[in-house]
């Protein structure tokens, strides 16, 4: 079922798979393995050359001594990224990644009527569904540069998810306006994977106290190149984090991601994210001017692009796609994601040589396409 929501925003009912084409599951290192692993990705949204020498010197440190003989203490971790976002340790929970975070939400929270927000990362609803909920979904328009509609939000949902910047639109919506969507009685979740790819991560609502209701995800994965580690965090207030603690098995987060966690939290390491923020920024800048070139063949780019990723439309994106996987270069089929469908990709950020070197790829499927 498909109605219009309040406001313009297009509501769909996720009611057990109802209108549901959508491959929750699939992600972008789907792209890369296989007879993917030799390609050039630009489908996985984590930063190249990661993870650095520091850490994984400090990660390698772990290992040793009683390092993987004792039982995980994640207190020092803990303890490290509250202070990093200026709260209480009782607002900190880690977790085996943000992927966790959402299983936890969705197994834990006691809630009625959740809804999504779209195009966005798929694993909330995926996670929720599979924890029995009903899902509903906002989908947010092309037209309006899939920028936040509050007003398509139905005021009766008690679980709201957004991700801020948006997987895989890139845009980043005003913190003001996300903290609009708080309301007594509902879990605001914001996911904040990629906020730490943002100078200054401006519109960031971690570290807030005053906006009810509210937990942000955050993930290390992207930014220094853990994936394979897997840790984030989740901040909320201190009930919220005892229901999800529960729900956790014992000892969840490994003694080496609690090293990489409190490394990742130390002056250093945030002033090479912040200095890697405006590298990403200026790299996308020369990614979205390259893409323009191609607005002759109908190739669009959604803009402003806030992330470590750019979201495109352009004709025969699937055949495009294959084209480029035959000339070496992995990139993100966007049809996976509600409110997107096959005419889309989603294009990872890479430096400057890479970049050209894709967009000559690009150029070459795209005429082979075109003829």
């Amino acid at each position: 079922m498909r109605t219009e929501g309040e406001g313009g925003g297009a509501v769909q009912d996720g009611r057990a798979g109802e209108g549901v084409a959508h491959d929750l599951r699939h992600h972008g290192d789907a792209e890369v393995r296989d007879d993917g692993s030799a390609l050039t990705d630009l489908a996985v949204n984590v930063r190249a050359d990661t993870p650095p020498a520091w850490l994984r010197e400090r990660i390698a440190a772990s290992l040793t001594g009683l390092g993987l003989a004792s039982y995980p203490d994640g207190r020092a971790a803990r303890a490290a990224v509250a202070a990093r976002h200026g709260l209480p340790v009782e607002r900190v929970l880690l977790t085996a990644g943000a992927a966790e975070a959402f299983v936890l939400l969705a197994r834990a929270l006691k809630v009625r009527q959740p809804v999504v927000v779209h195009p966005q990362f798929t694993e909330p609803e995926a996670a929720l569904r599979d924890a029995g909920h009903t899902v509903d979904r906002v989908l947010l328009r092309e037209e309006d540069g899939f920028r936040l509609n509050l007003a398509a939000v139905p005021e009766d949902a008690d679980l709201v998810v957004i991700g801020n910047p948006t997987n895989p639109t890139s845009v980043l919506h005003p913190a003001a306006s996300i903290a609009e969507l708080a309301r007594p009685g509902r879990v605001l979740v914001v996911d904040e994977a990629f906020m730490d790819a943002v100078p200054g991560e401006r519109e960031a609502l971690a570290g807030r106290t005053d906006v009810p209701g509210l937990v942000v995800l955050r993930s290390l994965t992207k930014t220094w190149g853990l994936a394979g580690l897997r840790i984030g965090y989740v901040l909320a207030d201190p009930e919220t984090i005892t229901e999800l603690e529960r729900a956790q098995p014992l000892w969840p987060v490994s003694t080496p991601a609690l090293a990489a966690a409190e490394a990742c939290m130390s002056s250093q390491a945030l002033a090479e994210a912040a200095h890697a923020a405006h590298r990403i920024a200026a790299d996308r800048a020369h990614l979205v001017a390259g893409l323009k070139e191609f607005e002759v063949d109908g190739l669009r780019v959604v803009e402003p692009a806030e992330g470590p990723f750019v979201l495109i439309r352009l004709p025969h994106a699937a055949a495009v796609r294959r084209h480029l996987r035959g000339l070496g270069f992995a990139v993100r089929r966007g049809d996976t994601f509600p409110g997107l469908d096959e005419q889309w990709l989603r294009v990872a950020v890479r430096n400057r040589s890479t970049v050209n070197r894709f967009l000559q790829a690009l150029d070459r499927a795209v005429t082979v396409t075109a003829g």
